[in-house]
């Protein structure tokens, strides 16, 4: 595994880290996911988790909420293993985590206000005076105030997702994720996403992990970066010194080259062999 390390990972000792993943396995039925991973996630920090689609991002952040199990291994989230904890205790765990869904997962039959109030209700007993003002501060920070009493369906792409991060952090959370936050977005709205996640990780003091396979926005707002390719951290680093690092998966990757470790083609015999064959009889 390459690492390239600076004055950032120094200054963040594990007693600072709010996630800590130790020697992860998991597989669905025979099919290995994740392979032994091991990652920190610095408190106070926004951290990208890099690699193609199906690596295994995904299933890591699951088992950050415990919806999944690992086979071995461990997940520490603010000093407790994940998957020894009770329900009671997981769920009030996962009251303190904010999630920013690849598809938003906002309800469709609801407005924008009440897509944001939903959890503040679900989860406190706060009055609907005290809601209405929490729902407006949040959709204030995304630039949507004037929008709150908008259904989905008027809404468009980029305006859906900031909706979806005012959500995420409507019970003001300890830590926030972001599954594919910036995939199929126009360049306005995903600098506009992009720049929200920096912005709104620094002023609310949130710890912020970023999972995607865009490059160049994920480079821009992270301070620290995992590389995953075949169920291992591979590279890991500051962002800013990655799109120069020589590991070969981090340049494939990082440059969008198709030669590398990462094969074009799904793992079969030979082209030649497969020409060979003849056709299956028709019926």
């Amino acid at each position: 595994m390459s690492r390239i390390v600076g004055d950032a990972a120094a200054e963040n000792p594990p007693a600072d880290n709010l996630v800590e993943v130790s020697d992860l396995h998991f597989s669905y039925g025979s099919n290995a996911v994740l392979r032994g991973v091991n990652l920190v996630i610095p408190r106070g920090k926004v951290v990208g988790i890099l690699g193609v689609s199906g690596c295994g991002k995904t299933t890591l952040l699951r088992h950050f909420g415990g919806q999944l199990r690992p086979v071995r291994g461990s997940v520490k989230v603010n000093g407790q293993v994940v998957h020894q904890m009770n329900s009671a205790a997981l769920y009030a765990m996962r009251r303190k985590m904010g999630m920013m869904f690849q598809v938003s997962g906002l309800f469709t039959d609801l407005s924008v206000f009440d897509n944001i109030a939903y959890p503040i209700r679900e989860h406190t007993d706060l009055p609907e005076d005290v809601i209405h003002d929490l729902v407006l501060m949040k959709l204030h920070a995304v630039g949507l105030r004037g929008a709150h009493d908008l259904h989905t369906s008027e809404l468009s792409g980029g305006m859906e997702r900031r909706v979806a991060l005012a959500r995420a952090i409507a019970l003001d959370p300890m830590l926030i994720m972001y599954d594919e936050p910036f995939a199929g977005l126009d360049p306005i709205s995903l600098n506009t996403i992009a720049n929200l996640i920096r912005r709104l990780n620094d002023a609310l003091g949130l710890t912020s992990v970023v999972v995607t396979y865009d490059v160049s926005e994920s480079l821009k707002v992270a301070d620290y970066v995992y590389f995953i390719h075949d169920g291992v951290v591979v590279a890991e680093g500051n962002a800013a010194e990655m799109a120069d690092a020589a590991d070969p998966f981090v340049h494939q990757f990082v440059h969008a080259k198709p030669d590398g470790p990462v094969a074009f083609q799904y793992p079969g015999r030979p082209y030649a062999e497969d020409l060979e064959i003849p056709p299956p009889a028709q019926s």
